[in-house]
């Protein structure tokens, strides 16, 4: 896949590729719902690009934890990843933190992979708390965070637009530029 969605069981990832994809996942109310990984071919921007859902990591993954190390190498075949993190988490930083962990043991070259960080499911949240949270969470990852909701559909062009500028690699540097920002509006 071109791209490929990663973050702990429930983050909203199918929300996420069936609202962007032809997908057409359904996701249930309980963790590890994706016990496979599901492509989607996502069209924006005049161009296509293939985003693969990878069954939510959980610590211990790269040891096996959850048959974690084989959805691990899963991802070594992505070219970016969009990382999300559930906006409803206790503690998004952790969230986070829990799933790059995972990501640097496994090894690969994981880490070196551009990454779009997201924060997922804002649309239960009123905008101070978006800011607080996506503040919370830049620190965390040192990069920039977009708020989007998988299932309202909000946020998601700003984020197609930075997974595709990555894929296409508009930027020498590997880094993923920012398109503009989010608004709950």
């Amino acid at each position: 896949a071109d791209a490929g969605l990663v973050g702990l069981p429930n983050a909203g990832k199918w929300p996420c590729i069936n609202s962007v994809s032809n997908a057409g996942g359904r996701a249930g109310a309980y963790d590890f719902t994706t016990t496979r990984p599901q492509l989607g071919v996502v069209s924006h921007r005049g161009r296509e690009f293939v985003v693969a859902d990878i069954p939510g990591l959980i610590e211990g993954a790269a040891d096996g934890a959850g048959i974690g190390d084989r959805f691990l190498g899963h991802i070594e075949r992505c070219r970016v990843l969009l990382h999300l993190v559930d906006a409803q988490d206790a503690d998004v930083a952790t969230s986070y933190r829990i799933v790059r962990d995972e990501l640097e043991a496994y090894g690969a070259g994981l880490t070196d992979k551009p990454v779009v960080v997201a924060l997922n499911k804002v649309d239960t949240l009123d905008a101070e708390l978006i800011a607080a949270l996506s503040a919370e969470l830049a620190a965390a990852s040192g990069a920039p965070v977009f708020a989007l909701s998988g299932a309202s559909g909000a946020g998601i062009g700003l984020v197609l637009d930075a997974l595709q500028d990555a894929i296409l690699g508009d930027r020498d540097d590997g880094a993923v530029a920012t398109t503009g920002e989010w608004s709950p509006l």
